[in-house]
């Protein structure tokens, strides 16, 4: 008997796009090509059309349609994937011309995000971004949403199947909302308690792929996944970082960006990206190795400055320093830092620039406490940070990191 191995055949594809001078086309393209790799589809081509503006039918020309249609038969193609939000109506059109399923940008970040999402909250908010984006393009889905149906205890008499798929979609979205609502309602008596107990709590933002996982295991032995494709982890991880100070930070690790992010998804994953408006520091992680680099700066920038992210301090962490030519000059300042977290290269610096940047939530110094002030040592090991105890005459010799808050107690007896 002869034995065979299956081999799965990944889904061919040609990504198509119409350059009206809206962005920089050829990057998006090289974007949405990575996108695509990581759904786990084979890109067979890739089409540009040059446009004044899109094709309220067709998104490109029709002429242009008819030789794509050419072309994906001859190459066996099992799916075309645009990069932009195709109308409900341009999805049907373009369809029916090429006689191949068709989807958009948004669809293809919403299969990856689903593929991807391991926690529960992370669930929710995919299928609610799904939900949101499926009532948006109901309409025009051609004469099987329309017809009309009668049914016991889900449709009233007449009712044409379309509304009830909106009825439907409405009530998954409100239960959804609800849902997210309670969970972030338990986060926020996370933060409560955070603050309480003067947690302080460090974000890290950036694009996707910038290596935002490899940094937190370098620095943290987190074991989050860390792959070369993107959104390789949607869900937030958090972990505690000693700092050269003293001080400790939460480390907390939020899904990566990329431009162009659709509205719904946007609002989404709000809840996700609000660790960074809430975080006392936002560390900034940049590919300074990309040739796009700057303008993926500048999404995660917008997108900080929705959240209301300003008046926050921020450290720029230039990373994957490894990749750079030889003799490159990259200039660093007191809150930018160059660093290799694949190579754990650059991570005392980053820790030092933190510290440095992290606004003063205590101070170190040494203090000979008094033998009747015992109960001022047990506050500052509750608040603060003792490092080192010397029995002397006078009292207890003491080297700590006080909180703000209890400082008052030690000052009068600081070493001077």
């Amino acid at each position: 008997m002869e034995l065979t191995e299956n081999v799965i055949k990944k889904p061919r594809v040609i990504l198509v796009s119409a350059d009206t001078g809206e962005f920089d086309a050829e990057l998006s393209m090289k974007e949405l090509e990575e996108l695509a790799k990581t759904a786990g589809v084979e890109v067979a081509a890739t089409v540009t059309q040059k446009r004044p503006s899109y094709d309220t039918a067709t998104c490109i020309g029709s002429g242009r349609l008819e030789e794509l249609a050419e072309e994906a038969a001859a190459l066996d193609i099992d799916l075309v994937i645009f990069d932009h939000e195709l109308t409900a109506n341009q999805t049907k059109n373009i369809e029916k011309i090429l006689d191949i399923r068709v989807i958009d940008r948004t669809t293809l970040i919403l299969d990856i995000f689903a593929q991807r999402a391991l926690t529960k909250e992370g669930r929710i908010q995919v299928e609610l971004a799904q939900q949101k984006y499926r009532l948006a393009h109901l309409a025009g889905k051609g004469i099987e949403m329309s017809r009309l149906g009668g049914g016991i205890g889900t449709r009233g008499p007449g009712e044409s199947k379309l509304e009830t798929d909106k009825r439907h979609i409405h009530r998954r979205i409100e239960a959804l909302t609800e849902e997210l609502k309670e969970l972030e309602r338990r986060r926020e008596l996370h933060r409560t308690r955070r603050r309480k107990d003067n947690v302080i709590v460090g974000a890290i933002v950036g694009y996707t792929n910038v290596g935002k996982s490899t940094l937190m295991n370098a620095l943290t032995d987190a074991g989050v996944l860390a792959e070369d494709k993107l959104f390789a982890t949607l869900d937030t991880t958090s972990r505690a970082l000693a700092l050269p100070d003293g001080r400790s930070v939460l480390l907390v690790d939020t899904v990566g960006l990329v431009r162009r992010l659709p509205h719904n998804l946007v609002e989404a994953f709000k809840s996700t990206l609000e660790e960074a408006a809430n975080a006392d520091i936002i560390i900034n992680l940049i590919d300074i190795s990309a040739d796009d680099g700057y303008e993926q700066a500048q999404v995660t920038a917008e997108l900080l400055k929705e959240l209301g992210c300003e008046g926050i301090p921020q450290v720029n962490v230039l990373n994957k320093a490894d990749k750079l030519p030889e003799g490159a000059n990259i200039t660093c300042d007191d809150s930018t830092v160059l660093i290799s977290a694949k190579n754990k290269v650059g991570l005392d610096e980053l820790l030092e620039c933190i510290a440095r940047n992290l606004p003063e939530t205590a101070k170190r110094g040494k203090f000979v406490i008094p033998y009747d002030k015992t109960s001022i040592i047990n506050t500052i090991r509750i608040d603060g940070r003792v490092f080192s105890e010397e029995y002397t005459a006078e009292g207890t010799l003491i080297d700590a990191l006080v909180d703000n808050k209890v400082y008052y107690l030690a000052e009068p007896f600081a070493v001077k």
